[in-house]
């Protein structure tokens, strides 16, 4: 039997790898979990696998944002408090793809739709007891920055420059959000090395088995991977922000967790939404 309350888990990118999981550990431990996906076949197995009631699966492409506003508002429908979100949602892009609102793929996905999350969230995680944020990414890491005169990559685009821009995004991200006094959620940005998860998700057939066979021999396993994120729902840290670069602290003050980068983000961000409801 749990030796804990229940809590209230929200995962996006859940139906796969680490994201996946987390879900099946924190159902495990008697929680109530929601896990947002694009795939419906995959929302459907995890959903058999689990044979749990305390599961929910919503199916929806978080690089829109109409769609990610459609989750927030289904969840503010069922839920009056969240104890944990847990972002794991990313798809490589081999080729510059638009989104509906005109928007780069990756920074959508794997950026925006973190920030959406975390802020839209947050009265939900403000009413919890001991409310974390964990954002799966790659902190720790300084290849990759933003690109300033042109965040969309209309230029140069690449799928690895399309990555790390939207990775030292999600650093940033987390520092401009731990750095709002009025929210009491811990903020916590992960990065869990080479691990054993992703890789089917790789549009390349020829680069995702080659992911795999390194995968095999290199990586960690996902058990592993996910076993600090599993405690941090239940014992958050301290610190309004905190990153671990594989089990290892990150100093703060890197370059890449700016607070005027942070803030310069934001406010770009902020413009972008707002030029959308306009």
């Amino acid at each position: 039997m749990p030796d804990h309350p229940a809590k209230t888990v929200i995962i996006s990118g859940g139906t796969t790898g680490m994201g996946r999981a987390v879900a099946l550990e924190r159902l495990a431990r008697g929680d109530h979990v929601t896990v947002i996906g694009s795939s419906q076949t995959r929302g459907r197995a995890l959903l058999d696998q689990a044979a749990d009631p305390n599961l929910r699966f919503l199916r929806a492409d978080l690089s829109s944002i109409a769609e990610v506003e459609r989750v927030v508002a289904h969840i503010r429908e069922r839920h009056r408090a969240i104890d944990a979100l847990a972002l794991f949602a990313n798809r490589v892009s081999p080729k510059r793809r638009q989104t509906p609102d005109e928007l780069e793929y990756t920074f959508a996905l794997y950026y925006l739709s973190r920030h959406l999350l975390g802020h839209r969230l947050s009265p939900l995680l403000d009413a919890a007891p001991h409310p974390v944020i964990i954002n799966v990414a790659g902190v720790g890491n300084t290849a990759g920055r933003i690109f300033w005169d042109d965040p969309q990559l209309t230029r140069r685009y690449g799928q690895v420059r399309a990555q790390l821009q939207a990775g030292r995004a999600n650093d940033l991200l987390g520092v401009a959000f731990a750095g709002q006094a009025e929210s009491k959620a811990r903020y916590v940005l992960y990065h869990p090395g080479f691990t054993r998860s992703g890789a089917d998700s790789h549009p390349n057939p020829l680069a995702r088995n080659a992911i795999k066979l390194l995968a095999r021999l290199f990586a960690r396993p996902v058990t592993d991977a996910v076993r600090p994120i599993v405690e941090w729902i239940d014992r958050p840290p301290a610190d309004p922000l905190s990153a671990i670069d594989r089990g290892k602290p990150v100093d703060l003050s890197l370059k890449t967790l700016n607070p005027d980068a942070a803030a310069r983000l934001a406010a770009y961000t902020e413009e972008l939404l707002r030029n959308r409801d306009h």
